[in-house]
Protein backbone atom coordinates (compact mmCIF):
# COMPACT_ATOMS: atom_id res chain seq x y z
CA UNK A 1 0.00 0.00 0.00
CA UNK A 2 0.71 3.27 -0.32
CA UNK A 3 -0.39 5.59 2.56
CA UNK A 4 -0.82 9.19 2.39
CA UNK A 5 -2.43 12.10 4.35
CA UNK A 6 -3.86 15.33 2.94
CA UNK A 7 -5.51 18.66 3.90
CA UNK A 8 -4.08 21.93 6.06
CA UNK A 9 -0.94 21.36 8.05
CA UNK A 10 -1.70 19.93 11.08
CA UNK A 11 -5.37 18.58 10.37
CA UNK A 12 -4.10 16.26 8.05
CA UNK A 13 -6.53 13.36 7.18
CA UNK A 14 -5.07 9.53 6.34
CA UNK A 15 -5.56 8.03 3.04
CA UNK A 16 -4.16 4.83 0.66
CA UNK A 17 -3.08 6.04 -3.01
CA UNK A 18 -4.96 3.93 -5.53
CA UNK A 19 -3.29 5.80 -8.48
CA UNK A 20 -1.86 9.19 -9.49
CA UNK A 21 -5.45 10.91 -9.61
CA UNK A 22 -7.40 8.50 -6.93
CA UNK A 23 -7.49 7.56 -3.35
CA UNK A 24 -9.17 5.58 -0.74
CA UNK A 25 -10.33 7.82 2.52
CA UNK A 26 -9.57 5.51 5.44
CA UNK A 27 -10.16 8.19 8.09
CA UNK A 28 -13.24 6.98 9.93
CA UNK A 29 -11.08 3.74 10.37
CA UNK A 30 -7.32 5.51 11.37
CA UNK A 31 -6.86 8.31 13.62
CA UNK A 32 -3.78 8.95 11.76
CA UNK A 33 -0.35 7.46 10.59
CA UNK A 34 1.10 7.84 14.09
CA UNK A 35 2.81 5.53 17.06
CA UNK A 36 -0.44 3.93 17.87
CA UNK A 37 -0.98 2.81 14.09
CA UNK A 38 1.92 1.87 13.23
CA UNK A 39 2.69 0.02 16.90
CA UNK A 40 -1.16 -1.72 16.18
CA UNK A 41 -0.07 -3.45 13.15
CA UNK A 42 -1.50 -1.12 11.16
CA UNK A 43 -0.68 -1.51 7.65
CA UNK A 44 -1.63 -4.95 7.95
CA UNK A 45 -4.51 -4.43 9.73
CA UNK A 46 -5.92 -2.07 6.81
CA UNK A 47 -5.33 -3.81 3.73
CA UNK A 48 -8.71 -5.69 3.89
CA UNK A 49 -10.66 -3.12 4.50
CA UNK A 50 -8.33 -0.95 1.47
CA UNK A 51 -9.50 -3.78 -0.94
CA UNK A 52 -12.98 -3.82 0.01
CA UNK A 53 -13.50 -0.51 -0.27
CA UNK A 54 -11.56 -0.95 -3.69
CA UNK A 55 -14.38 -3.33 -4.84
CA UNK A 56 -17.17 -1.43 -3.84
CA UNK A 57 -15.61 1.62 -5.74
CA UNK A 58 -15.49 3.72 -2.54
CA UNK A 59 -12.38 6.03 -4.21
CA UNK A 60 -12.32 9.40 -4.36
CA UNK A 61 -10.44 11.92 -6.64
CA UNK A 62 -7.39 13.59 -5.36
CA UNK A 63 -8.22 17.49 -5.30
CA UNK A 64 -6.42 20.64 -4.34
CA UNK A 65 -6.10 19.49 -0.85
CA UNK A 66 -2.60 20.09 0.66
CA UNK A 67 -0.58 16.69 0.71
CA UNK A 68 0.94 16.57 4.17
CA UNK A 69 3.63 14.03 5.42
CA UNK A 70 2.61 10.75 4.99
CA UNK A 71 3.33 9.89 8.66
CA UNK A 72 2.25 12.10 11.88
CA UNK A 73 5.16 13.90 13.67
CA UNK A 74 7.43 10.81 15.08
CA UNK A 75 8.94 10.56 18.61
CA UNK A 76 12.61 10.91 16.76
CA UNK A 77 13.82 11.90 13.05
CA UNK A 78 17.65 9.93 12.99
CA UNK A 79 19.91 10.27 10.38
CA UNK A 80 22.74 8.49 8.84
CA UNK A 81 25.68 10.21 7.37
CA UNK A 82 28.36 9.53 4.87
CA UNK A 83 26.42 6.88 3.94
CA UNK A 84 27.01 6.49 -0.15
CA UNK A 85 30.30 5.46 -2.19
CA UNK A 86 30.60 7.82 -5.14
CA UNK A 87 32.70 10.57 -6.50
CA UNK A 88 33.77 12.92 -4.23
CA UNK A 89 34.36 10.58 -1.15
CA UNK A 90 38.43 10.36 -0.79
CA UNK A 91 38.00 9.04 2.74
CA UNK A 92 37.78 5.80 3.93
CA UNK A 93 33.98 4.37 4.89
CA UNK A 94 33.19 4.63 8.24
CA UNK A 95 33.77 1.71 9.99
CA UNK A 96 29.92 2.14 11.74
CA UNK A 97 27.09 4.44 10.84
CA UNK A 98 27.50 8.08 11.22
CA UNK A 99 24.34 8.90 13.45
CA UNK A 100 22.77 12.40 14.08
CA UNK A 101 19.31 13.63 15.25
CA UNK A 102 17.06 15.86 13.82
CA UNK A 103 14.05 18.03 15.70
CA UNK A 104 11.01 16.29 14.89
CA UNK A 105 9.28 19.35 14.60
CA UNK A 106 11.73 19.86 11.08
CA UNK A 107 9.05 17.75 9.40
CA UNK A 108 6.76 18.83 6.67
CA UNK A 109 5.10 18.11 3.71
CA UNK A 110 6.75 17.09 0.35
CA UNK A 111 5.39 19.58 -1.30
CA UNK A 112 5.67 22.57 1.69
CA UNK A 113 8.21 25.68 1.31
CA UNK A 114 11.59 25.27 2.35
CA UNK A 115 12.51 28.07 4.87
CA UNK A 116 16.08 29.18 4.72
CA UNK A 117 16.38 30.35 8.84
CA UNK A 118 17.81 33.69 10.08
CA UNK A 119 21.47 33.54 9.55
CA UNK A 120 22.22 30.98 6.84
CA UNK A 121 24.84 31.16 3.98
CA UNK A 122 24.93 27.61 3.18
CA UNK A 123 21.67 26.28 3.20
CA UNK A 124 21.82 22.39 0.86
CA UNK A 125 19.73 19.78 -0.28
CA UNK A 126 20.29 15.38 0.00
CA UNK A 127 17.83 13.35 -1.38
CA UNK A 128 17.61 10.74 0.69
CA UNK A 129 15.67 7.12 0.84
CA UNK A 130 13.74 7.29 4.40
CA UNK A 131 13.08 4.34 6.85
CA UNK A 132 9.84 4.52 9.22
CA UNK A 133 9.58 1.74 12.30
CA UNK A 134 6.71 -0.20 12.65
CA UNK A 135 7.76 -2.10 15.84
CA UNK A 136 9.38 -1.01 19.40
CA UNK A 137 12.82 -2.06 18.70
CA UNK A 138 15.43 -2.32 21.26
CA UNK A 139 18.58 -4.27 21.11
CA UNK A 140 17.55 -6.40 18.11
CA UNK A 141 18.86 -9.72 17.04
CA UNK A 142 20.11 -9.67 13.65
CA UNK A 143 19.12 -7.20 10.34
CA UNK A 144 16.17 -10.14 10.18
CA UNK A 145 14.57 -8.58 13.23
CA UNK A 146 15.66 -5.00 12.11
CA UNK A 147 13.53 -5.66 8.30
CA UNK A 148 10.73 -6.71 10.49
CA UNK A 149 10.77 -3.86 12.22
CA UNK A 150 10.39 -1.89 9.30
CA UNK A 151 7.22 -0.44 8.07
CA UNK A 152 7.73 1.40 5.07
CA UNK A 153 9.85 3.29 3.30
CA UNK A 154 9.70 7.23 2.19
CA UNK A 155 11.07 9.88 0.13
CA UNK A 156 12.72 12.70 2.04
CA UNK A 157 14.65 15.53 1.32
CA UNK A 158 17.41 16.06 4.61
CA UNK A 159 17.81 19.77 4.16
CA UNK A 160 21.06 20.48 5.97
CA UNK A 161 22.50 24.55 7.19
CA UNK A 162 26.38 23.41 6.56
CA UNK A 163 27.50 26.46 8.71
CA UNK A 164 25.39 25.39 11.39
CA UNK A 165 26.59 22.10 11.19
CA UNK A 166 30.09 22.62 11.40
CA UNK A 167 31.26 25.99 12.84
CA UNK A 168 28.80 26.36 15.59
CA UNK A 169 30.29 24.16 17.63
CA UNK A 170 30.30 21.35 15.43
CA UNK A 171 27.20 19.54 16.23
CA UNK A 172 25.50 18.69 13.56
CA UNK A 173 21.71 18.59 15.28
CA UNK A 174 22.02 23.06 14.70
CA UNK A 175 22.37 22.39 10.74
CA UNK A 176 19.64 19.45 10.71
CA UNK A 177 16.34 21.00 12.81
CA UNK A 178 15.24 24.10 11.43
CA UNK A 179 11.50 24.21 10.60
CA UNK A 180 10.48 22.90 7.38
CA UNK A 181 14.32 20.97 7.23
CA UNK A 182 12.63 17.29 6.19
CA UNK A 183 10.11 17.17 3.59
CA UNK A 184 8.98 13.98 3.56
CA UNK A 185 6.49 11.85 0.96
CA UNK A 186 4.42 12.22 -0.77
CA UNK A 187 3.55 8.67 0.52
CA UNK A 188 4.41 5.70 2.22
CA UNK A 189 5.49 2.54 0.43
CA UNK A 190 5.07 -0.73 2.60
CA UNK A 191 7.43 -2.75 2.06
CA UNK A 192 5.69 -5.15 0.19
CA UNK A 193 4.59 -2.45 -2.22
CA UNK A 194 8.27 -1.09 -2.63
CA UNK A 195 10.10 -4.61 -2.36
CA UNK A 196 13.80 -4.86 -2.83
CA UNK A 197 15.68 -1.44 -1.79
CA UNK A 198 19.28 -2.46 -2.86
CA UNK A 199 18.93 -0.55 -6.10
CA UNK A 200 16.13 2.36 -5.71
CA UNK A 201 16.89 5.26 -7.89
CA UNK A 202 17.64 8.72 -6.28
CA UNK A 203 17.65 12.42 -7.94
CA UNK A 204 17.17 15.70 -7.40
CA UNK A 205 17.32 18.55 -9.85
CA UNK A 206 18.02 22.54 -8.15
CA UNK A 207 16.93 25.33 -10.22
CA UNK A 208 15.83 23.00 -12.84
CA UNK A 209 19.28 21.06 -13.60
CA UNK A 210 19.96 17.87 -12.46
CA UNK A 211 22.54 17.53 -9.32
CA UNK A 212 21.71 14.55 -7.48
CA UNK A 213 21.30 10.95 -9.69
CA UNK A 214 22.61 8.09 -7.69
CA UNK A 215 21.16 4.52 -6.39
CA UNK A 216 21.29 2.68 -3.09
CA UNK A 217 23.39 -0.35 -4.97
CA UNK A 218 26.07 2.38 -3.24
CA UNK A 219 24.96 2.82 0.18
CA UNK A 220 27.35 1.76 2.50
CA UNK A 221 24.98 0.34 5.44
CA UNK A 222 21.59 -0.40 4.30
CA UNK A 223 18.73 0.30 5.97
CA UNK A 224 18.26 -3.25 8.00
CA UNK A 225 21.69 -3.09 9.13
CA UNK A 226 21.09 0.95 10.25
CA UNK A 227 17.82 -0.43 12.33
CA UNK A 228 19.51 -3.36 14.00
CA UNK A 229 22.40 -0.38 14.67
CA UNK A 230 21.04 1.82 15.97
CA UNK A 231 18.21 -0.22 17.95
CA UNK A 232 21.74 -1.28 20.08
CA UNK A 233 21.80 2.44 21.87
CA UNK A 234 18.41 3.25 21.82
CA UNK A 235 14.66 2.47 21.77
CA UNK A 236 12.95 2.99 18.08
CA UNK A 237 9.64 3.56 18.49
CA UNK A 238 7.12 3.12 16.39
CA UNK A 239 6.39 5.70 14.24
CA UNK A 240 10.13 6.87 13.93
CA UNK A 241 11.84 8.27 10.79
CA UNK A 242 15.37 7.12 9.99
CA UNK A 243 17.09 9.11 7.21
CA UNK A 244 19.82 6.64 5.32
CA UNK A 245 21.95 9.00 3.59
CA UNK A 246 22.62 10.79 0.17
CA UNK A 247 24.16 10.15 -2.93
CA UNK A 248 26.95 12.47 -4.47
CA UNK A 249 25.90 15.85 -5.47
CA UNK A 250 24.54 17.93 -2.46
CA UNK A 251 25.25 21.43 -3.28
CA UNK A 252 28.61 21.04 -0.84
CA UNK A 253 29.54 18.34 -3.68
CA UNK A 254 30.27 20.52 -6.03
CA UNK A 255 32.80 22.99 -7.31
CA UNK A 256 32.18 25.66 -6.44
CA UNK A 257 29.90 24.78 -4.04
CA UNK A 258 26.24 26.12 -4.20
CA UNK A 259 23.67 26.73 -1.71
CA UNK A 260 19.90 27.57 -1.59
CA UNK A 261 18.55 30.94 -1.63
CA UNK A 262 14.72 32.21 -1.70
CA UNK A 263 13.21 31.77 -5.04
CA UNK A 264 14.78 28.85 -5.55
CA UNK A 265 13.44 25.50 -6.36
CA UNK A 266 14.25 22.03 -5.93
CA UNK A 267 12.66 18.52 -7.34
CA UNK A 268 13.28 15.11 -6.28
CA UNK A 269 12.10 11.73 -6.65
CA UNK A 270 13.29 7.69 -6.06
CA UNK A 271 11.68 4.51 -7.70
CA UNK A 272 8.60 4.01 -5.99
CA UNK A 273 8.99 6.58 -3.31
CA UNK A 274 7.04 9.61 -5.99
CA UNK A 275 8.33 13.22 -6.43
CA UNK A 276 8.27 15.96 -4.44
CA UNK A 277 9.09 19.81 -5.00
CA UNK A 278 9.83 22.85 -2.78
CA UNK A 279 10.39 26.64 -3.34
CA UNK A 280 12.67 28.13 -1.23
CA UNK A 281 11.69 31.35 0.57
CA UNK A 282 13.02 33.56 3.29
CA UNK A 283 12.57 32.40 7.43
CA UNK A 284 9.35 33.67 8.47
Amino acid sequence: MQLMRIGPSGDERPVVRVDEHTYIDVSDLVEDYNEAFFAAGGPRLLREAVTARRASEAIHRFGTDRIGAPIARPHQILGVGANYRGPGTHAPPPREPLVFSKAPNSLCGPYDPVRVPRGSTQTDWEVELGIVIGTRSHCLADDAAATAAIAGYVLVNDITERSFQKERGGQWLKGKSAPTFNPCGPWLATPDELGDTSDLRLWLDHNGTRRQDGTTADIIFSPAHVVHHLSQFMVLEPGDLINTGTPFGAGKDLNPPQYLSPGDTLTCGGDGLGSQHQTVTAAL
